[in-house]
C-alpha cells in the first residue's frame, strides 16, 4: 500500500482524472480522503476557469461581423489617480489563445501574474499597442475626453486594422464599428488583455516616476489618493506630473495663489 505522502505527490502530478484515483475513494485513511477532496476541488476550479475562458472567447466572436474578422478590445488604467498618465491599450487576439486561460480583469490579478500574462499577450497577439496620455493633456480636456482620445489613438496605432472594436464602457469614434460594454473586462477576453497591458505599462511608468519623486511613493499607490499620498502633497505640494484639475490638488493650488 502506498504511503499517504506518495499518494499526495501522485495527485499533485495529475492534471486530469485517472483510473487509479477511483481506488482512492475506498481508502479509509483520513489523509488520503483529504488529499482527494483537495485535488477534486482544484480540478473543479481549473474547469471553471477554462469554461470562463471559452465564454469570453465566444463573447468576442459574437461581435465579429464576418468569419475571420479581427475583433479588437480596448481598455484603460489610471482614470482615478491624482498623478501620472492615463494609459490605454488595444489588443487583437488570435482565435486560439489557450495560453491566456485565467486572464481576467487586471484588478483581480496579482502583479506578478499580470506581468507574466502581459508578456504572453505581447507574444501571441495578432496586434497590440499602448498609448500614454499625459497629466497635462488630462487637465486640458478632462479625464473622460483624454481617455477616449487615448483609446482612439491606440486603436489607430494597431498595425492590423480591426473590423470591430469592443471598448470597456466607452463610446469611440474610429474607422470601424465599435461597441461599448459595461464591465467589459469581465466579459471579453480581448478587453481583459488590453486591461493587462494598460495596467502593467502604467505601473512601470509610476515606478519610474517614483525614482525621480520618491517623496510621494508613487511605487506604492500608483498616484491614487491614499492617506500617505495626501500627506506628501500637504508637505511638498504637487509636482508637474500631478493632475492640477483634480481635487484636492485644484484647491491646494488655488489656496497658494490666493496667499501669494
Amino acid at each position: 500500500m502506498k504511503t499517504i505522502q506518495a499518494i499526495k505527490l501522485q495527485l499533485k502530478e495529475a492534471n486530469e482524472p485517472e483510473p487509479w484515483m477511483a481506488e482512492l475513494v475506498q481508502d479509509t485513511r483520513k489523509g488520503v480522503q483529504q488529499a482527494l477532496v483537495s485535488w477534486n476541488r482544484a480540478y473543479d476550479k481549473r474547469l471553471e476557469v477554462k469554461v470562463r475562458h471559452i465564454e469570453k472567447q465566444q463573447f468576442d466572436a459574437s461581435f465579429a461581423p464576418f468569419k475571420g474578422a479581427q475583433v479588437a478590445g480596448t481598455d484603460e488604467a489610471g482614470r482615478g489617480p491624482l498623478a501620472g498618465p492615463v494609459v490605454t491599450a488595444a489588443v487583437i487576439l488570435p482565435v486560439e489563445a489557450d495560453e491566456l486561460i485565467g486572464l481576467d480583469d487586471s484588478k483581480q490579478i496579482p502583479k506578478k501574474e499580470r506581468e507574466r500574462l502581459a508578456e504572453i499577450i505581447k507574444r501571441i497577439a495578432v496586434a497590440w499597442t499602448v498609448h500614454v496620455q499625459s497629466a497635462e493633456r488630462i487637465d486640458t480636456i478632462n479625464i473622460y475626453a483624454a481617455t477616449r482620445e487615448s483609446m482612439e489613438q491606440a486603436i489607430r496605432n494597431l498595425h492590423v486594422s480591426p473590423d470591430q472594436v469592443l471598448a470597456d464602457a466607452m463610446k469611440l469614434n474610429v474607422d470601424c464599428p465599435t461597441t461599448s460594454i459595461i464591465k467589459g473586462d469581465a466579459q471579453s477576453l480581448s478587453i481583459a488583455a488590453a486591461s493587462i497591458l494598460a495596467k502593467t505599462t502604467r505601473d512601470q511608468l509610476m515606478d519610474e516616476l517614483h525614482e525621480h519623486y520618491p517623496m510621494y511613493r508613487f511605487d506604492k499607490h500608483a498616484g491614487y489618493g491614499t492617506p500617505e499620498h495626501l500627506k506628501a502633497l500637504e508637505e511638498y505640494g504637487p509636482c508637474k506630473y500631478h493632475r492640477k484639475t483634480f481635487e484636492p490638488i485644484k484647491t491646494m493650488i488655488a489656496g497658494k495663489a490666493a496667499r501669494s
